[in-house]
């Protein structure tokens, strides 16, 4: 079962940390634009629409039905699923975005091995997360007993999303970090730099490749 329990419930929380965490999450927004390639995206685990609304996508999956409430308000047209058994045929998307979902889906690999199913060949996944080796991922972890929504999460680091994907035969494409700072100490929209290992917020781009190695 999707761990959507929290979500139903307190979702007003959920909204609110947003507007808490202002210019966080703009810093996550711009890394996830940074690495959003043109033409039309998918977004698993699209909860209350706040990236996917900014970002432009306009199709999202989600389970929770009070988070769909809030993304559909904001235009986004929510199927019910999850990610580990996606609503589309085999290599029918071109993108698939998915934003802070990883950490709370029940099987991890199966989730990427769907993704590359739906994907055409060239086509993009993309994972933007929080570092669980970075400062505020050592601080979710320490604190996800008492946390509402990260009780039941399994945080990763960048270097194990990167062999499951690469087990599943995706191509990592590009990788882009930001949040350099604990949240109480971010003053401005942080900056979106190559690479990881110093940002909290990680985004990885990896793409389908054919059988044969061919895009």
């Amino acid at each position: 079962m999707a761990k959507i329990k929290p979500f139903e419930e307190h979702r007003d929380r959920y909204e609110s940390w947003f507007e808490r965490n202002k210019l966080a999450y703009l810093s996550e927004l711009n890394a996830v634009k940074e690495v959003l390639p043109e033409g039309e995206c998918v977004e698993v685990g699209v909860g209350t629409g706040r990236f996917a609304a900014p970002l432009g996508i306009k199709v999202g999956v989600e389970p929770s039905k009070k988070m769909a409430e809030v993304a559909e308000k904001r235009g986004i047209k929510v199927i019910p699923g999850v990610a580990e058994d996606l609503p589309f045929e085999d290599s029918s998307l071109d993108c698939i975005l998915m934003v802070t979902t990883i950490c709370f889906v029940d099987d991890p690999e199966k989730t990427i091995r769907e993704a590359y199913r739906v994907l055409k060949p060239g086509g993009y996944l993309i994972i933007g997360f929080v570092d669980k080796e970075s400062p505020i991922g050592r601080e979710y972890e320490e604190k996800k007993d008492k946390s509402l929504f990260y009780r039941e999460a399994r945080f990763f680091s960048t270097q194990e999303l990167i062999r499951l994907l690469k087990k599943q035969r995706f191509v990592i494409d590009r990788i882009v970090q930001t949040l350099f700072h604990r949240l109480n100490e971010i003053k401005e929209v942080e900056s979106v730099k190559d690479g990881y290992g110093e940002g909290s917020f990680v985004v990885i781009r990896a793409r389908k490749v054919s059988q044969n190695g061919t895009s």
